[in-house]
């Protein structure tokens, strides 16, 4: 997948024809991505350049309190001071900003392709709960199934809260287990209860199954949106 530098539309020589056969160029590659089901990190990757370059069209001001957090003190300075030379140059600013306009246009183009292939995804994918949910299921295990096939592919995961801007949000951390073949000795629940022999630190882990009809690249795609899908599950529940 071709990348783009976080200051790509404004690097270099300043030239709408050049900045968009370098845009699009990218595009080509996020939409090959997405042509085979591989949401990430192609999906992830776009919508960061997008808020990017809508945040740089914005004042001063807005562009120091609210830009990407990807972005490094010095990848800060850098935006600041270009700022504040495009602003003072008429000609240039145009420029800049037909770069600009074109460049969110397709990317927002892009982007909902992408949001229409996860919401698929998101849909395809049925989750129940293995036994009984203790009280406290912030912590524990999920297994993964990818079609049809009899592989379970297990993981630990650990919820996570944070705060931002006076809003509380819930992210997921999580560890490969291992994979279970699924079989009629090998069932949720036997893989549950070997999961408990085996590491003593989760005797009583809330478990949850998530399985699809469909193949979809498990790293790309699969996980990423059983991940979400997940907290979102949890937290309906909760």
């Amino acid at each position: 997948m071709k990348t783009l530098s976080e200051t790509w539309f404004a690097e270099g020589f300043i030239d709408f024809e050049l900045k968009k056969y370098t845009l699009l160029a990218y595009l080509q590659g996020i939409s090959k991505g997405f042509g085979e089901n591989k949401l990430y990190p192609q999906l992830s990757d776009i919508i960061f350049h997008y808020n990017n370059i809508i945040a740089f069209r914005q004042n001063k001001k807005f562009l120091q309190e609210h830009f990407p957090k990807r972005l490094t003190g010095v990848q800060m300075e850098k935006l600041s001071i270009l700022y504040e030379q495009v602003i003072e140059d008429t000609e240039l600013m145009k420029e800049l900003e037909d770069i600009i306009h074109y460049a969110s246009g397709q990317m927002k183009k892009t982007i909902e392709d992408g949001t229409n292939i996860y919401e698929f995804v998101e849909e395809k994918i049925n989750i129940l709960p293995v036994g009984l949910v203790p009280l406290d299921n912030t912590e524990g295990y999920f297994f993964l199934n990818n079609g049809h096939q009899k592989d379970t592919h297990v993981y630990q995961y650990r919820l996570t809260f944070f705060e931002k801007h006076d809003e509380k949000y819930r992210g997921i951390k999580t560890d490969y287990i291992d994979c279970w073949y699924r079989s009629i000795s090998s069932t949720y629940e036997n893989i549950k209860a070997d999961l408990i022999r085996r590491k003593r630190d989760l005797p009583n882990p809330a478990v949850y199954a998530m399985e699809t009809s469909l193949n979809f690249p498990v790293e790309e795609t699969l996980l990423p949106v059983a991940k979400r899908y997940l907290v979102k599950f949890i937290a309906a529940a909760a």
